[in-house]
């Protein structure tokens, strides 16, 4: 991609020292989510829960259990075959695991989600619950995945009323 007035090409070192960045920015959220998922089980309410619920409950935490271990794959992986360089394949394949790591974290949010929704509105039908839920995913996957690969979305929010590009940060 060659540079223009906005963009500039970084060496793979520093592609790889942001990417190991945001894998470490990344690792405690998960890892909080991840305890608080472990000690729910233990909740007086938890048996509150039906089979099917406690079920939901424990794909979530495996869920969130994979989205680590594929959060923290690039600093293994770095670490075990190539500590004293730097590859394109480093920087795609790590950049897969990163970005394919919020697919079951989505889902394991979205599933504790409904759980929790199910705790606090006992007498609300399942059925809306399920869709807040799915909704919940939806809208992690448009800030994940959508608007990340959406130059018109960006170019939108960039703009002023009158059409000059906004540069300020916010």
């Amino acid at each position: 991609m060659p540079d223009t007035p906005e963009t500039e090409q970084v060496k793979l070192s520093d592609a790889a020292s942001f990417l190991l960045e945001e894998c470490r920015m990344v690792l405690p959220g998960i890892q909080a989510i991840f305890g608080f998922q472990l000690i729910a089980v233990f909740n007086q309410r938890f048996p509150d829960l039906n089979e099917y619920e406690q079920a939901l409950h424990f794909i979530a935490m495996t869920c969130d259990a994979l989205a680590i271990a594929m959060v923290m794959c690039p600093a293994a992986y770095h670490r075990r075959r190539m500590p004293f360089e730097v590859t394109r394949q480093f920087i795609r394949n790590s950049s897969r695991l990163l970005m394919g790591s919020m697919i079951p974290l989505g889902l394991g949010i979205a599933a504790d989600y409904y759980i929790i929704a199910r705790l606090v509105f006992e007498d609300t039908a399942r059925s809306w619950l399920a869709l807040a839920a799915v909704t919940l995913f939806g809208v992690l996957s448009f800030f994940w995945f959508v608007f990340p690969r959406s130059r018109r979305l960006q170019d939108w929010l960039d703009r002023h009323a009158d059409g000059r590009r906004d540069h300020s940060v916010f």
